[in-house]
């Protein structure tokens, strides 16, 4: 079956199926290791990696319930089932419930109407109801994204962090805890493609897939930088736990940035908010372009200091801690940094001055709140749309 740039593919489809293992695998995994943890009475480790399942969980709720009361607001969705969505919701199912969703309608969209494609399609172009269906479900799907995006920056970075951490000073491993690593170190990756996927679909003249030299450049130059930085911090951390006190600074200077920036993402003062917050939190950990504007001043200062920090870590460790000397794990962690953050610059620099879509960056489509300007008049786009193109830019 052909299929047009404004039918949801059978590939994006599966692109939702794989994202949800990925999330259950990593709130699966780090919630067993909650209970692994108090058995074996680590009772602040058991405490950190709740408290980082249980911040995550509560954030994407509360924006999750709260855009399906801006769609029912708008008529986008009916309206009767928002009691029953605020109690799956307060349960924490806000993402479980988007993907059944989100599977169930894009079945029927794909195989439910193969049979009558013949009957959708005249003289080359598939009627109305199809592509206002498929709209829907593109619409879904990047509120989805985004909704994860927040979780990995939340919960997944995080928790990824705790766990190297706890690695680098426990003798005793277990494979569960081997598991929760690579599964929330999957769901960042695959996090950061779906969601730039969502965002090409959501500007105009874009395609809903990019090609794959760019998607895999653009992958591990975030996975390089994003690695090595999370091993600097685990590092700070073995050096000394009070390292936790300039990443809490770390979050509300890039919250105080956000405020600065005066975003418009959310319609509730409260939210933005809270949306400032979270913010704070990915740049954290990786630079994103927050208001959609020329960023090359903002993201040279960012990995100026990026870079000063990845250089640093391990010589501190060498000269303040040197026991660490001989030991394996240290070299070869001091290794990767300094690899992965030689290798993360040159992947960003082939990216932006050879990959970036020149259409982008020379057009900035998140400017307007609400509102497409096409040809030179301003036209309405749903809610989700709105939020897309509002969002942070990578």
């Amino acid at each position: 079956m052909e299929q047009s740039d404004k039918q949801f593919s059978i590939w994006r489809w599966l692109l939702a199926l794989v994202g949800l293992f990925m999330y259950l695998g990593d709130i699966g995994t780090d919630t067993a290791l909650v209970f692994t943890y108090f058995h074996e009475e680590h009772y602040v480790w058991s405490g950190l990696t709740a408290l980082f399942i249980i911040t995550g969980l509560t954030v994407n709720q509360i924006f999750s319930y709260a855009w399906f009361l801006e769609d029912m607001h708008k008529n986008v969705m009916d309206s009767k089932p928002k009691r029953w969505y605020l109690v799956l919701h307060i349960f924490g199912m806000g993402i479980l419930l988007r993907s059944y969703h989100l599977l169930k309608q894009g079945y029927k969209e794909i195989w439910g109407q193969e049979t009558s494609h013949n009957q959708r399609s005249q003289n080359g172009y598939l009627k109305k109801g199809y592509e206002e269906g498929s709209s829907k479900l593109f619409s879904d799907t990047a509120d989805l994204s985004m909704l994860k995006l927040f979780e990995t920056f939340l919960e997944s970075a995080p928790q990824l962090l705790l766990q190297l951490y706890v690695h680098q000073n426990h003798e005793e491993w277990s494979v569960l805890q081997y598991m929760s690593m690579v599964f929330s170190f999957f769901n960042l990756a695959w996090s950061l493609v779906d969601y730039r996927i969502c965002l090409r679909k959501s500007l105009p003249q874009s395609r809903e897939l990019p090609s794959a030299l760019p998607t895999t450049v653009y992958l591990l130059y975030k996975l390089f930088t994003i690695t090595s930085l999370i091993l600097s911090y685990s590092l700070l951390l073995i050096l000394s736990v009070y390292s936790t006190v300039g990443f809490t600074s770390l979050w509300l200077l890039g919250t105080i940035r956000a405020h600065h920036l005066k975003t418009n993402f959310c319609s509730s003062g409260v939210l933005e908010l809270l949306y400032r917050g979270v913010i704070g939190a990915v740049l954290v950990f990786t630079f994103f372009n927050v208001k959609g504007q020329d960023t090359k001043r903002d993201m040279t200062v960012y990995y100026f200091f990026w870079t000063v920090i990845n250089f640093s870590t391990p010589l501190l460790m060498f000269f303040l801690k040197p026991e660490l000397k001989t030991i394996t794990i240290f070299l070869v962690v001091s290794g990767v940094i300094y690899g992965g953050s030689l290798l993360g610059l040159i992947l960003l620099v082939l990216y932006y001055r050879f990959l970036h879509s020149k259409q982008e960056a020379k057009k900035q489509y998140d400017e307007v709140d609400g509102l497409e300007n096409v040809d030179g008049q301003e036209k309405e786009t749903t809610p989700s749309t709105r939020r897309t193109r509002e969002f942070i830019k990578p």
